[in-house]
């Protein structure tokens, strides 16, 4: 092999390794981010049950009652 074209492939094996690790980085990003959504859909379906109990608990009683024309 020339000198060139040891110097290609050195330049092809840096970038594949870079590649390599960028993927890497990029893959344990996502699982953070899936990990935070996971954490904030249970929150969310907790807020939304309190909420829902708290405006049950805020309507306000009507009687039943028979209208004035019965």
């Amino acid at each position: 092999m020339s000198s060139a074209d040891d110097d290609r492939l050195t330049r092809l094996e840096t970038l594949a390794a870079e590649q390599e690790r960028t993927i890497g980085e990029l893959s344990a990003e996502i699982a953070e981010q899936w990990k935070t959504i996971e954490r904030m859909c249970k929150k969310l379906d907790t807020l939304t049950e309190r909420f829902l109990e708290l405006e049950e608990q805020a309507r306000p009683e009507t009687p039943v009652t028979k209208p004035p024309h019965w």
